[in-house]
């Protein structure tokens, strides 16, 4: 898949009709004490109304409110309107003003605070990701060593490496570009672009990606892309590109809001002039066209969406998963396929001791029990900061085992470590390096074994024989089945695993966790692509993922959930939804609490239809008195309002959980 890189760090603002200027533009801080502001006024103003203080008082403080959060959501509908453009923005606003023009100053402060806080928290989420994206850029550094063709070292700006350029990458460092080894042998942690949970041994002809880093060896790394050309800058413009054109999915209000705000518009202009000019008085006819904008005002509509939504909101909260918008929300209960990734969210994300096996040498063990054997190799390992040595000597203490002190200790990057032991010389490395000719057989056996259900083998030589294998593996998640099975109820689909690590590893995590559709072996873009064919035929995609690597598929997919603990900035930023305490069978549980929401906002907005459309047709065709109809408005309101509210108790979500 080809794609254009661009590496400006920028983050533009998606462009359509629907979007606002005050909504996309970056968040401010002023923006956000203007909601706040208004917020607390319309409190205080609430509280002075409900204990009886001199009308004047409470008004005052509405006012204010209407000041503090209508001005830039009035302007930016002025703007839209100077650009033949008429949205909901200053249909609220000038139904907020025609509220307080016949008394019901209350009403119109509420949409006021509604609006005005919903465009800073959706402005706060935009620059947080824009800013997510331009720190993903110092995962590759800004400086390079390359060889000269005299020998000679030179520090230079990753920018000006060339194809075919050789750099050195010493120790601890991270790589500055893509491309190949030449000489060298280290160990890579590359999780930030496959997802793999163990650093990947490099040796001469395998590749390396900028921005991975480098273990306890040297490198010398022939350049093969540009700077701009990077997995990691394409993993930049992929979320980039995501974020800017992903057509997210419109709540009701906003998806009719410029038929409705035209026709509102033009219906109060009638509602005014037309009995002017059959005579009727210039304060009935005002009298009954304010009446028209009340009733007619899609504040019932407004509640009818967003309390539902909300209340899930913060139910799930509760709960440990965190629902970034409303929108989001919604789109969580209409995924009809859900991808997992694998390391970090099918699993721990940490390398874990799984298999002791000592050799058997005519029915009997070789002269070491599986104890002694952990013991010596976890002895060897303590010194190393290899991940797979504190996997090995955790899995030592776990089981009790006492380690001795390590002596004459050497490590050789990519391949093993050497220590004496209690007098005895223990080496622990690669089967590739420690198995000879005189021990294939059994030990090639247990390598085979291990490496086939999906572990990774590590050899131990105790004076020079081999002793035995010990199988290291990511450990599965306990509820990942649970969540698998729930999920398949609940979508009638089965998910899917998308992982950059390699297939058998992949296939034993599958199988434990119910899962038979595996894509093993992807890049990112790679990811995205597999997120945007099922999409093209109809799919909306749900994604669960952890890492960087999984940041441009988040962004790609209907919607997507990032686990808390173990996730990278970027995917806890790209994501719509965070597992806070990492537990998966909180995604089904949020997709049925999602879907309950919907069901509610569908009752509620048929609520609301039939008493805009009752009152309105009053309005229009017979003598609706303003008390009444600003009664039965008011009663719409509360009505949908409490019924969405319903989702804040805690039994909703013991339903979500016990019916997904």
């Amino acid at each position: 898949m080809e794609i254009e890189a661009q590496t400006s760090g920028r983050l533009d603002p998606p462009d359509s009709e629907s979007s606002r200027p005050y909504r996309t533009g970056f968040f401010s801080l002023a923006e956000a004490r203007w909601a706040a502001a208004a917020t607390a006024l319309f409190a205080a103003g609430a509280l002075a109304q409900l204990t009886g203080l001199p009308s004047w008082t409470w008004w005052t403080l509405y006012l204010a409110c209407y000041a503090a959060g209508g001005w830039e959501p009035g302007l930016a509908g002025l703007r839209a309107l100077a650009e033949r453009k008429l949205d909901v923005d200053l249909l609220m606003v000038a139904a907020a003003i025609g509220a307080a023009a016949i008394g019901q100053v209350f009403d119109g402060a509420l949409l006021i605070v509604i609006f005005a806080t919903s465009g800073a928290l959706e402005a706060y989420a935009t620059r947080r990701t824009a800013d997510s994206v331009r720190g993903l850029l110092d995962l590759a550094p800004e400086t390079a060593t390359r060889l000269e063709p005299d020998g000679t070292e030179q520090v230079v700006h990753t920018r000006d490496l060339r194809v075919g350029d050789v750099i050195v990458i010493r120790p601890g460092e991270r790589v500055g570009a893509d491309g190949r080894v030449i000489a060298g042998a280290s160990e890579v942690d590359q999780a930030t672009i496959t997802g793999e949970p163990l650093p990947a041994d490099k040796l001469p002809g395998d590749e390396v990606f900028a921005g991975t880093l480098n273990g306890t060896g040297g490198l010398r790394v022939r350049v093969e892309r540009p700077a701009d050309e990077t997995v990691v800058a394409r993993i930049v413009t992929m979320v980039e590109q995501a974020s800017a054109t992903k057509a997210r999915t419109q709540l009701f209000v906003e998806r009719i809001e410029q038929r409705y705000s035209a026709g509102m518009v033009i219906a109060t202009i009638a509602v005014f002039v037309v009995p002017l000019l059959f005579g009727s008085d210039v304060s009935a006819a005002l009298l009954r066209a304010m009446t028209f904008m009340i009733v007619a005002s899609p504040c019932a509509v407004v509640l009818a969406t967003m309390p539902p939504l909300l209340a899930a909101i913060a139910n799930a909260g509760r709960h440990g998963v965190l629902v970034k918008s409303a929108v989001a929300m919604e789109q969580l209960g209409t995924a009809t396929r859900v991808a997992f990734d694998k390391t970090g969210t099918l699993t721990e994300g940490t390398p874990q001791l799984g298999s002791v096996r000592p050799l058997f040498k005519g029915g009997q063990e070789a002269g070491i029990r599986s104890e002694e054997l952990l013991a010596l190799a976890a002895a060897a390992e303590t010194p190393s900061e290899h991940p797979l040595a504190r996997a090995v000597v955790d899995g030592a203490r776990r089981a009790g085992l006492s380690i001795e002190e390590a002596e004459e200790f050497t490590s050789t990057p990519g391949q093993g470590v050497g220590a004496r032991v209690g007098g005895r010389w223990v080496q622990v490395g690669s089967p590739a390096r420690l198995l000879d000719e005189r021990a294939l057989g059994a030990a090639a056996t247990a390598v085979k074994e291990l490496e086939s259900g999906g572990q990774t083998a590590v050899v131990v030589r105790v004076d020079g024989q081999v002793a035995g294998v010990l199988g290291l593996a990511d450990r599965p998640r306990p509820d990942a089945a649970a969540a698998v099975a729930a999920i398949t109820t609940l979508t009638g689909a089965g998910p899917l695993l998308l992982t950059g690590d390699n297939p058998r590893a992949a296939d034993r995590i599958a199988e434990h966790a119910g899962i038979e559709d595996v894509r093993a072996g992807l890049l990112p873009q790679d990811k995205v692509t597999v997120v945007r064919n099922l999409q093209s035929g109809g799919e909306k995609v749900l994604l669960v993922g952890d890492g960087v690597n999984d940041a441009p598929a988040l962004a790609t997919a209907h919607a997507g959930v990032a686990m808390g603990r173990v996730g990278s900035d970027l995917a806890l930023e790209t994501a719509d939804a965070v597992i806070v305490r990492d537990e998966l069978s909180a995604v089904p549980a949020v997709m049925a609490l999602s879907r309950r929401a919907r069901r509610l906002v569908t009752a509620n907005l048929a609520i609301a239809g039939s008493f805009i459309t009752v009152l309105v047709a009053w309005d229009l065709f017979g003598h609706l008195p303003l008390p009444l109809g600003v009664a039965g408005h008011e009663g719409s309101t509360v009505l949908v309002a409490l019924n969405g509210l319903r989702l804040l108790s805690g039994s909703a979500w013991r339903r979500a959980v016990d019916h997904r």
